[in-house]
Order: C-alpha cells, then structure tokens, then sequence
C-alpha cells in the first residue's frame, strides 16, 4: 500500500514536471516564432542589423529551426559575409534535408564565391525536385555557373529549360543573351536582350548588356542609346563608367 502511494506521487509529480517542461517549449517556440517573424520584416527592409538581433533571440530559444537558420544564412549573405551564410543554409539543411529555398541559397553563396562546380551539383538537386514551386530560379541559376564555366551549351540548355516554364522569365532571357553573344551569335543575344528589356526596363545591368550586343552587331545608334539608358538608369553606380568608356569607343 505504501510503494502504492509513493508511485502515485512519484507520477503526479512526473505528470506535472513533464507538463511544465511541455509548456516551457511551447511558450519557447511561440517567443521564437515571434522574433523570427519579426527579423524577417526587418530583413525585407534591409534592416540586417535588427534582423540578426532578432534572429539571435530565436536561436537561443530554438536553436534546430530550419527555416531560422536560412534566415540568419540571408542575413550573412546580403553582407556578402559568404563562409558564414554558406555554414548556415548548410545547417537548415542538415536539419530539413527537403528544404529547397535553403538549397537555392546555397547554390547563390557559391555563385557569389565563384564555386561553380558547387553551384551546378546544388542547383541540380533543386531542379530535380518535382515539389519545388519556382524551379526556373535555380535553372536559370545553373545557366548562370554554366556560363562562367564557357560551358554554354549546358548554360543554354539550362536557360530554355527555365524559359519553358516561365517563358517572360527576364533573369534567364538576360542569361541566354549573354550566352549567345558569348558564342559569337549576335542575333540571337539581342532578341534575348530586347525581351529581358522589356520584362526589367529599370534594370541598367540589362541595358548594358544589350548595349554590348548591338556593338557587336554594329547596330550603333542602337548601342549608343542603350549605353545612355545605362547612365541615366546608374549615374552613380559601377556601370555608369563602363558605358561612358562604350559611347567613346562607338563610331
């Protein structure tokens, strides 16, 4: 009767510490969720300080959440601090081997350190995954390493993959233009260019990029206009000098 009552007690006490310490991680998530949340409003807003500070405070609480360690990884990537981002998307993937938007991030770290080979093996495990909402981003993603490895008939096929799934796509036209003008196929870059144009017309990168073409094409009343485009879209930024060094060398 008495190891009766002692096991009675030992297992109210049990129930009970079991529901606190089921209640403590409970209001734990819920504390995480709410800094998460708001260190991902701070990130849109390009506010990497808060957010990180944020991101802190959830990690402390719930330091295996994927989706708070792809944050942290965003955060450390528009830093360009790349070593830390890529140990973070390494993390949230570890820990949610399916999270695709963590692999993406991972293929644009080594994109940004110039580990093409990385990038390509990443981006094709992305595109492979049929449950993957956005596939043409990691394609055209995977055009984009193609082409820097002068693999451009691989970054071809990787583009009009992307472009048959979303055929306005203007990060991919911009990346199939730059790869035929690569090859020497004027023509073609610029019926890319023109259409990644129209799909980003603010997008001075764009501009320069069609400007190229049609220099290459001896198009030059055409070039000269794009490479003012340029000017007038980045008079401050790093293309503005390029495109004043193009409208010199025109005829």
């Amino acid at each position: 009767m008495g190891w009766t009552k002692k096991s009675a007690i030992f297992l109210t006490a049990l129930i009970i510490l079991t529901g606190c310490t089921a209640s403590t991680a409970y209001q734990n998530r819920e504390k995480a969720e709410a800094n998460r949340n708001v260190g991902e409003a701070y990130l849109r807003q390009g506010n990497y300080s808060a957010a990180m500070a944020e991101f802190v405070k959830a990690e402390k609480l719930t330091p295996k959440d994927p989706y708070l360690k792809n944050d942290m990884g965003l955060v450390f990537l528009a830093r360009k601090r790349y070593p830390e981002a890529i140990d973070y998307f390494q993390q949230a993937i570890q820990l949610k081997p399916d999270y695709a938007p963590a692999l993406n991030n991972l293929g644009s770290a080594y994109l940004a350190t110039r580990n093409w080979d990385a990038a390509i093996t990443t981006f094709k495990e992305i595109s492979n995954n049929m449950l993957y909402a956005t596939p043409h981003y990691p394609l055209a993603n995977l055009g984009l390493a193609y082409y820097h490895k002068g693999q451009y008939d691989l970054a071809e096929a990787a583009y009009r993959k992307a472009l048959e799934i979303q055929p306005e796509f203007h990060l991919a036209l911009r990346g199939l233009g730059r790869t035929y003008l690569a090859q020497g196929q004027v023509e073609p870059a610029i019926g890319a260019l023109e259409q990644a144009v129209a799909g980003a017309p603010q997008t001075a990168a764009y501009w320069m990029d069609l400007g190229n073409a049609y220099r290459a094409g001896n198009w030059v009343n055409k070039a000269r206009r794009a490479f003012e485009k340029v000017i007038s879209l980045d008079p401050e930024g790093p293309l503005a000098g390029p495109a004043e060094v193009a409208l010199t060398q025109l005829p």
